[in-house]
């Protein structure tokens, strides 16, 4: 298959629907909005929303009922987005290739666009969610799940231990812990969520429970590959933000953070076995991730 092909096609889906989310208002109080739409929509992967509508591929539903899935996430991670650059966090002063938001709009104004996206994206997809004539809405079961995977339980819980290992060297249980937190609970909201949305079984859903959790890991690895070896210029943001904290190549080195980032990736691929064929776009996915470069 076209991978490069399938992801422009998607990312093209999902920011089409992320323009459309977060209308321009006029007036814009504190140019609060304007501070939204300008981490939202500075180019990106897409990569959460791409993986609700392969996996609605996967299971032949519509992509029209999982878009909202898609957007709420993309608006979740751009609000984490803003919050890690903060001076309290990562102190970065690069996103994307741009300059980070709170160097553009202020500290202040950049943390009340994080918590509008966070607003937003919760109503967007209470709003934009299919309704059903038997048993609950798709909204119910997508806003629990995705406020779990942001709550305390999922990436704020990531995050605050994230910040305790500043002070600590954690081993690599710790690490799992963190990142399955921190990056793992989105994938894994994108994955389980799109696939009921879609009508898979319990069964199904854990398999890319399974897979996404991996995925994730995975895609935190590279993260932190890209932030100690990586080119700035190329990934579009600063790097060396994560020496001394929760790195696997703080913990492992360059060379077993791949390996490491290797393994995962093949046990999110061999996750998948029990959905047997039609699996193709979430194993590229998947390699794609370990191999990525921004």
């Amino acid at each position: 298959m076209d991978l490069d092909a399938y992801l422009e096609e998607r990312r093209a889906l999902v920011e089409q629907a992320l323009e459309g989310a977060l209308p321009p208002r006029q007036p814009d109080p504190g140019r609060l909005v304007e501070a939204m739409r300008y981490t939202l929509l500075l180019p990106g992967k897409r990569l959460r929303g791409i993986v609700c509508l392969a996996v609605a591929d996967l299971f032949g539903g519509r992509q029209a009922d999982v878009l909202p899935l898609a957007v709420a996430v993309e608006m979740v991670h751009a609000a984490s987005l803003v919050l890690d650059d903060l001076p309290a966090f990562d102190d970065a002063t690069r996103r994307r290739g741009a300059p980070a938001n709170h160097l553009v709009f202020g500290e202040a104004t950049a943390m009340l666009a994080a918590i509008g996206l966070l607003s937003r994206g919760f109503g967007y997809l209470a709003e934009r969610c299919r309704a059903r004539w038997m048993g609950r809405d798709d909204a119910v079961g997508a806003v629990a799940a995705l406020a779990e995977a942001v709550g305390e339980d999922g990436m704020i819980a990531g995050e605050a231990l994230d910040l305790a290992a500043r002070e600590a060297s954690p081993g690599l249980e710790d690490l799992e812990r963190i990142h399955a937190l921190k990056t793992g609970s989105l994938f894994i909201a994108c994955a389980v969520e799109a696939a009921r949305i879609a009508g898979a079984g319990p069964a199904e859903r854990a398999a890319l429970h399974a897979y996404a959790k991996n995925l994730g890991l995975a895609f935190q690895i590279t993260d932190d590959l890209l932030d100690a070896v990586g080119d700035p210029e190329t990934i579009g943001k600063d790097t060396g933000k994560d020496r001394g904290g929760a790195s696997f190549v703080t913990y492992a080195g360059v060379d077993g953070a791949r390996r490491l980032a290797a393994d995962l990736v093949e046990t999110a691929v061999q996750s998948l076995a029990p959905l047997g064929r039609g699996t193709e776009v979430l194993e590229a996915i998947a390699r794609y991730v370990g191999e990525r470069e921004r």
